[in-house]
């Protein structure tokens, strides 16, 4: 296996303890969930947490434990006696049906859950992530797990051009143009689905959310950002910031022992 490879299996390792660390892959859910990332300089070929470790949990998984994995869900490598993901189908499919895609999520996220198996239509209740939520997320109308090829198709058509998926009952998919997208995706999709359910708690089903004019309003002034006489300069002359404070954050946090 290439160095390229090498790099793209601590990314995803690290992409997975993520998940862990802010909640989404913990307590039973500990060994829910997989990232993936589709290796750059071989598209044809992606990278995704597997199954078989003597410890199966998200916060601990390392680098050489991921599995690499071929466009039709065939391990190509790995350690011996281990498997990759039993949902790989859905990271395959998607991976070969849409070439601007570069990672994949899915998780079990508890808010979100709940809500979508209810047909509760999420309303943007915060700035971040307002955008992922604020049309119609596609819905997969079923729990099952995603094992054969016409499983990964449905969810394929399912999912479309949409970067989100709800899956009945059984959590969702984020797809990313790289692997802060997807996982950010995710995050921001459980955090307005946490939001949505104290409104719903506390105010019943004809809860506010934010309103089409001021998701465009806040677009329009975040892009005038760097024209504001008092901000031009200083943003003129900052480098360019290759990822979020979150994820860098933790990311890092996470790494320590890698």
């Amino acid at each position: 296996m290439s160095r390229e490879i090498d790099e793209v299996k601590r990314e995803v390792a690290i992409a997975n303890r993520v998940l862990a660390e802010m909640g989404l892959a913990t307590h039973i859910l500990a060994s829910l969930g997989h990232v993936s990332m589709r290796i750059p300089n071989q598209p044809d070929l992606f990278v995704v947490k597997g199954r078989g470790y003597a410890t199966d949990a998200l916060h601990v998984v390392r680098p050489e434990e991921m599995i690499v994995v071929d466009m039709d869900g065939n391990f190509i490598d790995g350690p011996k006696g281990t498997s990759q993901c039993y949902e790989v189908k859905m990271h395959s499919c998607i991976y070969r049906e849409r070439p601007d895609v570069l990672s994949v999520v899915h998780t079990h996220p508890r808010f979100t859950n709940v809500l979508g198996l209810n047909d509760v239509k999420l309303k943007p209740l915060s700035n971040e992530g307002h955008q992922l939520v604020r049309n119609d997320i596609p819905v997969f109308p079923h729990s099952k797990l995603i094992i054969t090829e016409v499983d990964g198709m449905q969810v394929v058509d399912a999912i479309g051009s949409s970067p989100v998926l709800l899956l009945r009952g059984h959590g969702a998919v984020t797809t990313g143009r790289n692997m802060e997208q997807s996982v950010m995706n995710m995050l921001h999709l459980e955090e307005q689905s946490r939001l949505n359910w104290v409104a719903l708690a506390a105010f019943g089903p004809d809860y506010k959310g934010i309103p089409d004019e001021s998701m465009d309003e806040f677009a329009v002034g975040q892009a005038a950002m760097r024209e504001a006489p008092h901000l031009a300069r200083p943003l003129a002359n900052m480098p360019p910031i290759p990822m979020g404070g979150v994820w860098k954050y933790y990311t890092e946090l996470v790494s320590k022992d890698l």
